[in-house]
């Protein structure tokens, strides 16, 4: 288990304002530096003295990075824009609701105060095993403590593993894959925009990361297109408490709605896998209904389909089957 001490390993410090001065560091410190937006996560590796790095890059001076504009064809959300400022924005809320939600559905109003839409985004997973400093498959060891026999696993993956089964914690990430968000990654190379669909990776590609990112590579902004405002949305979270709690699955969903009928269709759940599934068969069973019972328990039994459970988290497989079936319903 992790040693838990009272002070933080020294490490330089640095504070750019602007994203070409972040990306020099990162490039100057090459993989041997962090990067620190609200500071949430960071300071929990940091006193664990699991992650020791040399160079800290403080994103708080950079304001290109913060706020939310209106860009041609949707809106732009710089990655250190708060989770507050998001849930409050009038735009996300009247156009891109799902989004919204999301971010309210984030811990409690002190750290969504704090907290940034690219720290949500790109934060580590939460399995304790990993957590703690057991040298775990993701640690760089040669096992996954949490696929054992007896392992404590109720929050684990029941999809999507190799080898490791820890799930993503993101509450944004569902959402972003359901409006079709693109994620723009910068390095000294230049930028790079990815699907949010693509952006998150499992362990089968590479088991120490859960985004596309390198240790050189920088979230700058998301963009949100405009295909998708004003759709009907749905989200739904479950967690263990009201608050604070990171989920046990999260269904993110985006209808089109052509009269009564559903014309296009995006479903995405989250807490089930090492990144959040998007559920393109049962997408393609509710187009041409009206989201009624019928095509309802039909997505949900597509939803599942494959889903295999750890000893403690059998339970996510009819939690995860009912999420999709409301969503689904709620256009009706």
């Amino acid at each position: 288990m992790a040693n838990i001490r009272d002070m933080i390993p020294a490490f330089e410090l640095y504070q750019p304002t602007s994203v070409e001065a972040a990306l020099d560091l990162l490039d100057e410190h090459r993989g041997r530096s962090w990067i620190l937006a609200g500071g949430l996560d960071s300071f929990d590796w940091f006193k664990d003295r699991i992650k020791r790095p040399e160079a800290v890059i403080d994103l708080g001076g950079v304001e290109e990075m913060n706020g939310i504009r209106e860009v041609e064809n949707g809106i732009e959300i710089g990655a250190m824009t708060s989770l507050t400022a998001i849930e409050r924005d009038e735009r996300i809320r009247s156009r891109y609701s799902v989004v919204a939600d999301a971010a309210r559905h984030v811990a409690t109003p002190q750290i969504r105060n704090q907290g940034t839409l690219g720290g949500n985004i790109s934060q580590d997973t939460r399995c304790w095993y990993y957590r703690s400093g057991w040298p775990c498959y993701r640690a760089g060891g040669n096992t996954c403590y949490a696929a054992a026999p007896q392992a404590m696993n109720r929050e684990h993956a029941i999809m999507g593993a190799s080898r490791c089964v820890a799930v993503n914690p993101s509450d944004t990430a569902p959402a972003l894959v359901a409006v079709d968000a693109k994620m723009i990654v910068e390095n000294t190379g230049g930028p790079r925009v990815f699907d949010a669909e693509d952006f998150f990776i499992g362990p089968a590609i590479d088991i120490t990361r859960m985004t596309v990112m390198k240790p050189r590579d920088l979230l700058t902004r998301i963009q949100i297109p405009a295909t998708w405002a004003d759709a009907h949305f749905y989200y739904e979270k479950v967690r263990d408490r009201g608050s604070w709690d990171f989920q046990l699955v999260t269904v993110a969903a985006a209808f089109q709605m052509d009269g009564g009928t559903i014309g296009d269709a995006r479903i995405a759940v989250n807490g089930v896998a090492p990144y959040p599934v998007r559920l393109e068969a049962a997408e393609r069973r509710v187009r041409g209904t009206s989201g009624d019972e019928a095509a309802a328990n039909a997505a949900g039994e597509l939803a599942i389909e494959g889903a295999r459970a750890l000893r403690q988290n059998d339970y996510k497989i009819p939690m995860m089957r009912n999420l999709v079936r409301r969503a689904v319903r709620s256009v009706a």
